[in-house]
């Protein structure tokens, strides 16, 4: 067996509803269209939905277009 001296990657806190609707300036009525429609990655907990921070990121940068 091999052994590495590297730990696993720390995940980043996921954020509820309203940090990430704050995020990314939205209503949470806007935010949750979003995401039932499939187009914003969320991550069910249980009854509640979380969003990744790394997750958001790419979805912004995928929104980016050129003026």
């Amino acid at each position: 067996m091999i052994t590495t001296n590297e730990s696993p990657p720390t995940p980043t806190p996921l954020l509820t509803v309203r940090e990430t609707a704050d995020v990314l300036r939205v209503s949470e009525r806007t935010l949750w269209t979003l995401t039932n429609s499939g187009e914003l990655p969320s991550v069910r907990v249980g009854r509640s939905v979380r969003y990744d921070q790394n997750d958001l990121a790419a979805w912004i940068a995928s929104r980016k277009t050129a003026c």
